[in-house]
């Protein structure tokens, strides 16, 4: 195994470790790149389900409101992390925050109006239970997400991507 993939050695202290991953998840490679945006994807997941959880279960709200609440702050809290925790590495982005909110915004509901159409269409022309179309829909879109985020919205200024 690779020095940089191993991350702990036989009698090595556990913050050593740690101290790997971190440094690790700092870098500036597609690699760290993509933990970062797994990690994000898995917190934001979370926080969806909890808060729309909470507020349709605890507080008795229509779960459709709740739905609804659950999905902005889960988007609210995806855009800041993508910002300042997957793509923090950059100096400067090329696009100023106005322009990032709005290609993220424009995203955001291009993906659920594929992922709604696709489960409306798909499942029955292809015969498959609208689980798997979803799941399958939903993996292709982070896979352009991720492109598109680091191509597209979150990227580097010409300065940054020049020395890079």
């Amino acid at each position: 195994m690779s020095s940089q993939l191993q991350l702990r050695a036989a009698g090595e202290p556990w913050w050593r470790a740690v101290r790997r991953v971190v440094a690790l998840l700092r870098a500036d490679r597609i690699l760290a790149q993509g933990m970062r945006f797994a990690i994000t994807g898995a917190l934001v997941s979370v926080i969806y389900i909890s808060v729309t959880t909470l507020l349709a279960e605890v507080s008795h709200l229509r779960f459709q409101i709740a739905l609804v609440i659950g999905w902005c702050a889960a988007i609210s809290v995806h855009f800041t992390l993508q910002r300042v925790f997957v793509w923090t590495h950059q100096e400067e982005f090329a696009l100023p925050f106005g322009h990032q909110i709005g290609r993220y915004l424009i995203l955001a509901g291009t993906q659920l109006g594929v992922t709604a159409a696709s489960t409306a269409v798909l499942p029955s022309a292809l015969g498959l239970p609208t689980e798997v179309v979803y799941l399958a829909t939903a993996g292709l879109l982070t896979l352009i997400n991720f492109l598109l985020f680091r191509n597209r919205i979150f990227h580097a200024g010409v300065s940054d991507a020049a020395s890079t």
